[in-house]
């Protein structure tokens, strides 16, 4: 009973309308948000044009678990940054298949460093490798290294 003898049904009914209003409002809406948001960026791939959290704009050339790898600018700097740090999918790819073969074509163009010859196991086969090499050696050099090897032999 209430202060007067009155019944406080009524103002429990206010109470709990009021609340059940403001889920459907504000609480509602905002998880149905975040679940979209979430799926959003769980299904990220590669070739997706993202922008980050931070305003900067790349495409996507690797994915991780829990993060992804992007490539920026026109020098096409490439870092790693976290999925929950992804604001936006700008653009889908949409053939996930030439995307893909496109990051293989440019991991294959990147600079390889050269190897410096075959590694020799004998001094005999590094005059040999060194006579290939260098065509112009006369004779009398050759047979010079040839008693060079021989000596050391």
């Amino acid at each position: 009973m209430g202060t007067n003898g009155q019944p406080m049904i009524p103002q429990l009914i206010i109470l709990v309308v009021f609340i059940a209003l403001m889920y459907l409002i504000m609480i509602r809406p905002q998880k149905k948000k975040e679940k979209e948001v979430q799926d959003m960026r769980s299904n990220v791939s590669v070739g997706d044009e993202i922008i980050t959290i931070g305003g900067i704009c790349g495409r996507i050339v690797k994915t991780k678990e829990d993060s992804v790898v992007i490539q920026v600018g026109a020098d096409k700097t490439k870092f790693e940054i976290k999925k929950w740090a992804i604001s936006t999918v700008e653009k889908k790819s949409e053939n996930r298949r030439v995307d893909r073969d496109e990051v293989a074509l440019q991991e294959e163009r990147k600079v390889k460093p050269k190897r410096l010859g075959k590694k020799a196991t004998t001094m005999e086969q590094e005059a040999e490798a060194l006579l290939e090499s260098a065509p112009e050696i006369t004779t009398e050099t050759a047979d010079a290294i040839d008693t060079v090897v021989d000596a050391e032999a």
